[in-house]
């Protein structure tokens, strides 16, 4: 078992490279682009969704965003692009990167629309009353 999950997640590093690859090419259709830059993003940002030191939930990100954002992208990849991509990924390995300030940036973006939306969401539902 313990062997399975090491495959899985090698193959889910190797996916998202792929994906990191495939969005920069001109081929891929603007809904995998949008998709597949926010989960590269949220892949290589320093910062996490909900932090890893909160019991359970910190570890509940990594184990289902990251994998089902990886999906949803292949899902909307055409099949060859993707694997192009792959095959590359496979002959070259994965790159080395270090944590990208920019994805950092769009995952701090991300959460301060998110408090917002729920403030004024609350905000409005407080004076309704």
């Amino acid at each position: 078992m313990w062997q399975k999950l090491k495959r899985w997640a090698k193959r889910l590093k190797a996916d998202v490279w792929a994906v990191a690859l495939a969005i920069q090419d001109f081929r891929t259709p603007w809904p995998a682009k949008a998709m597949g830059a926010l989960t590269v993003a949220y892949a290589l940002s320093p910062i996490d969704l909900i932090p890893d030191f909160i019991p359970v939930l910190g570890y509940v990100d990594d184990l289902l965003l990251l994998p089902l954002g990886v999906w949803l992208t292949i899902k909307l990849l055409p099949d060859d692009i993707m694997e192009e991509y792959c095959q590359k990924i496979a002959l070259e390995g994965a790159p080395r990167f270090k944590h990208s300030k920019w994805a950092a940036a769009v995952i701090i973006l991300m959460w301060t629309l998110a408090l917002w939306w729920a403030g004024s969401w609350a905000w409005r539902w407080y004076q309704n009353r």
